[in-house]
C-alpha cells in the first residue's frame, strides 16, 4: 500500500514539475518578447541626432540574457529538488515493515522470552557503564551492568521475570571515568510503518517511537 501511495505521488509530482517548467519558459519567453518590442519601439523612435549607441544596446541585451539564464537555472533546481524527494520516498518505502535501531529509550520487551533489549552509543572509553531499567514513573527497577567498556555501539539484555508491572520499560545509561561522567546515545529496536515528506524530509512513523527523520535511523536490522 505504501509502494502505491508512493508512486502516486512521484507521478503526481512529475506532473506538477512538467506544469511549472511550462510556466516558467512561457514566462522567461514572454519577457524576452517583451524586451524585443520595447527595443524594437525604441530603436524606431530614437532621435537621430543623437541615437542609441551600442554600448547601451549590448548592456540590455545582456541583463535580458542573464534574467532568462536565472529563470532557467531556477527551473533546473526545482525539477532536481523534486526528483530528489521523490527518490527518498522510494528508498524510505523500502524500510516499511523492517525493525531498525533508532533513537529512544524504551526497552523491547519479548514476550516469549521474557528478555527486555536495548541498545546504545558510547562516545568514549569509561572504567565503569550500567543501565538502569526504569517503568513509567522513571523508578529504576533493574539494572545491567556492563563493566569496562571503550567507545562503541553496544546491545543489552534485561530478564523481565521479576517484573511485576505492566508498563512501557525505559532504561537510562551511566558512564563514567571516576567522577568524570562518558556521554552516551540510548538506541532503541522499533518498526517502521509509514513514510512521509514534510517540507522537503522523509519522515518515518515508528511502531513506539513515533515520527523520527531518516538521520534519526541509526540501522536497518
Amino acid at each position: 500500500m505504501i509502494n502505491s501511495a508512493t508512486s502516486a505521488t512521484s507521478g503526481s509530482t512529475a506532473v506538477s514539475t512538467t506544469a511549472t517548467r511550462a510556466d516558467t519558459t512561457t514566462d522567461a519567453s514572454a519577457g524576452q518578447d517583451r524586451f524585443l518590442k520595447l527595443l524594437v519601439a525604441q530603436l524606431n523612435n530614437q532621435d537621430p541626432m543623437n541615437p542609441l549607441d551600442n554600448a547601451q544596446m549590448t548592456s540590455q541585451i545582456a541583463q535580458i540574457n542573464t534574467v532568462t539564464g536565472i529563470q532557467q537555472l531556477n527551473d533546473t533546481v526545482k525539477g532536481l529538488v523534486s526528483q530528489f524527494a521523490a527518490q527518498q520516498m522510494l528508498q524510505g518505502s523500502a524500510m516499511v515493515g523492517h525493525q531498525v535501531l533508532a533513537e529512544g529509550n524504551t526497552l523491547s520487551v519479548d514476550t516469549e522470552s521474557g528478555q527486555a533489549t536495548g541498545a546504545f552509543d558510547l562516545a568514549g572509553s569509561a572504567a565503569s557503564v550500567k543501565v538502569q531499567v526504569l517503568d513509567a514513573a522513571g523508578k529504576e527497577v533493574g539494572t545491567v551492568d556492563m563493566g569496562s567498556l571503550p567507545a562503541g555501539r553496544y546491545n543489552f539484555a534485561w530478564d523481565t521475570a521479576g517484573y511485576q508491572g505492566d508498563s512501557a520499560l525505559r532504561f537510562k545509561v551511566l558512564a563514567a571515568n571516576g567522577d568524570t561522567s562518558v556521554g552516551s546515545t540510548a538506541l532503541m529496536i522499533d518498526k517502521v510503518t509509514a513514510v512521509s515528506m514534510d517540507n522537503g524530509s522523509l519522515q518515518l512513523q515508528l511502531s513506539r517511537g513515533g515520527m523520527t527523520t531518516q538521520a534519526g535511523i541509526k540501522a536497518i536490522l
